[in-house]
């Protein structure tokens, strides 16, 4: 089932998610939510998608970065942003850590704020400790895009959107970044 995807002024979105029990996390309701939420998530299309941006305040988030997805992006943006496929995932109750000092600079967008993008610094290597959809521990050591993916979901579970990281001046509208930002190197 398709979920409505909530936008920016709404209050969940700015409010930290609960944690789930193991035994919530097992349930037929959570186990259909997450069904529900890669359905959303694929048909958006979208990278992620955080219990909040459906309007339930759980630390939960669906992940993936399609192949089908990739083949619109060019080889050497592909590269740039150190970007593959990352199949499909589940992150529960998510603590991340980042590792080294490297930040990392790119355009990034969200499903709940609709159309428009903006540069965000964000660390170029991570570690998330956290729960699957079975309720067993994780750990995912991630860089480049996958780990820009994380932070962005896990933030969302932490009442913050990417607006409250980006560089202001740098706030565009989708189709502003396709005419005159897309093919500009970022910096590193």
């Amino acid at each position: 089932m398709r979920l409505k995807i909530v936008q920016t002024g709404e209050p969940i979105l700015r409010e930290p998610a609960r944690p789930l029990t193991p035994k919530e996390i097992l349930s037929a309701d959570i186990q259909r939510l997450i069904a529900d939420m890669r359905d959303t998530m694929r048909d958006a299309p979208g990278v992620g998608l955080a219990a909040p941006q459906i309007g339930l305040g759980h630390q939960l988030a669906v992940i993936e970065d399609r192949e089908d997805l990739l083949k619109a992006v060019s080889p050497d943006e592909l590269a740039d942003k150190e970007r593959t496929g990352v199949a499909f995932h589940v992150i529960v109750n998510p603590r991340i850590t980042p590792v080294g000092d490297e930040k990392i600079e790119f355009f990034e967008g969200c499903l709940s704020v609709a159309g428009f993008m903006a540069a965000v610094a964000r660390a170029h290597r991570v570690r998330v400790e956290c729960l699957d959809e079975n309720a067993k521990p994780r750990v995912i050591e991630a860089s480049g895009w996958y780990a820009r993916i994380l932070q962005h979901e896990i933030d969302h579970l932490n009442g913050t959107l990417y607006i409250d990281r980006m560089h202001p001046r740098s706030f565009t509208t989708l189709d502003n970044y396709s005419r005159h930002w897309r093919s500009k190197p970022t910096t590193k």
